[in-house]
């Protein structure tokens, strides 16, 4: 039976790549460089547009960690990718964008069983099996085609500015991780209170960049723009992503609010404003975070932009990613409505493998709400009267009976792994 995977981001290369690898031919379309959409710059397959971070690498303290551990078991591209292109980031898991995804490019291209057709899809695919991991950012013919088929919600969320590391005012930085954990992969901005108030005072009277009437949605609050974070109350952003705790300058002391910035790619030669997703007017970016000290003479190298995201309704798909009004129809990535790089590369890998199990006459793979994978994918099959996109976390896994957050979490990651490798589908 033909498979066609429409879509090179994350998702759509984990599901042919793992296809493939199970000896099954894989048609795997990309727009790219026929087509861009507004966020998407490289010509490379899984291209990173938000950040290079993939989030926490701790295993037993972190959900998204347990899920990267848990991709890693299952033989995810994405992880092969990551583990090569790193850069420091303390404990986060963050790479160099280009390399990254050259590396899954290289690979995809190389595999004797993926034909990839660069060009642009407007329609679904009726010829055998069709994957689906268009992205968030799906749009004319084919988005109008999933609408009429299932309907179509949407959300917004927000990236934040690259400058560059010579423009930096470094005597008014510190390299330190919070707590000490890790090493010294962030540059620390601080401010003093006076600063602070003047900074948090620009940033809330800034003007935004105009959305249209369909753009005015709820944004997403795992991705919400800094200034509408700061909007909530003056001392939100010192409690938030300018937090100084865990921190001390150079003097020993902790300073009143503290940006912290992340090396954007491995030479350090940009860095990335960490949690700074803002929609403000470019010549307010340049303003506005100017007023922070270091960031005083800063090269803005890109402005943050918010992008409009498609997500599929509630109950649209089964757990296995399959929809429920098409036989020979699936969904990956984050129209499916996880939220992230690793839980889109996630959706991709597990589509892979159920399609794979499908079609060599093998039951259908279980996974429970032990597991991060089993979690995201029975949430994005349920029933949902208020759905928001997902992220990893210990909330949606089948809790466990310990007082000890920190042990309980443990307990949860050493029961997770033990599930996926009694799968038979680990490496």
């Amino acid at each position: 039976m033909k498979i066609n995977v429409v879509g090179g981001g994350l998702a759509g290369v984990e599901a042919a790549w793992k296809l493939a690898n199970r000896n099954i031919p894989v048609t795997l379309y990309e727009g790219k460089p026929e087509v861009f959409s507004p966020a998407h710059h490289s010509p490379y397959l899984a291209e990173l547009v938000c950040s290079n971070s993939l989030k926490s690498n701790d295993v037993y303290g972190n959900a998204c960690g347990l899920l990267k551990e848990e991709m890693r078991l299952l033989g995810s591209l994405t992880m092969e990718a990551a583990k090569v292109s790193r850069v420091p980031a303390g404990g986060a898991l963050a790479v160099d964008r280009d390399s990254f995804s050259a590396y899954i490019t290289e690979k995809i291209q190389a595999h004797p069983l993926i034909t990839l057709e660069r060009k642009k899809i407007d329609c679904i695919p009726e010829d055998g099996i069709c994957v689906l991991a268009t992205g968030p950012l799906t749009q004319g013919a084919l988005a109008e085609e999933i609408s009429s088929l299932l309907g179509a919600l949407h959300f917004y969320d927000a990236s934040a500015p690259i400058v560059s590391a010579e423009s930096i005012d470094w005597d008014k930085t510190f390299i330190a991780d919070r707590y000490g954990k890790g090493s010294g992969d962030y540059v620390n901005c601080s401010m003093n209170k006076e600063e602070y108030e003047a900074f948090w005072n620009a940033l809330v009277t800034a003007e935004r960049a105009t959305l249209r009437d369909f753009e005015k949605r709820e944004i997403f609050d795992g991705c919400m723009p800094v200034e509408i974070m700061a909007s909530r109350g003056m001392d939100t952003l010192r409690f938030g992503m300018l937090k100084p705790v865990g921190l001390y300058d150079r003097e020993g002391k902790r300073p009143y609010a503290v940006l912290q910035l992340r090396k954007e790619d491995s030479a350090g030669s940009s860095y990335n404003l960490v949690g700074f997703q803002t929609n403000l007017k470019f010549g307010e970016q340049k303003r506005v975070f100017s007023m922070i000290p270091a960031l005083r003479n800063a090269e803005f190298l890109r402005y943050g932009v918010m992008h409009r995201n498609t997500y599929l309704p509630a109950g649209s798909l089964r757990s296995d990613f399959s929809c429920k009004k098409r036989e020979n129809l699936y969904f990956a990535g984050q129209i499916t409505g996880v939220e992230g790089y690793v839980e889109s590369a996630m959706s991709g890998l597990l589509t892979g493998i159920h399609i794979a199990r499908r079609l060599e006459g093998l039951p259908p793979l279980t996974l429970d709400n032990t597991t991060v994978c089993g979690a995201l994918s029975s949430y994005i099959a349920a029933e949902h009267t208020d759905f928001q996109p997902m992220n990893a976390n210990y909330g949606i896994l089948t809790p466990l009976n310990e007082r000890d957050k920190a042990e309980k979490k443990r307990k949860m990651g050493v029961r997770a792994l033990e599930a996926i490798r009694q799968t038979g589908e680990s490496i």
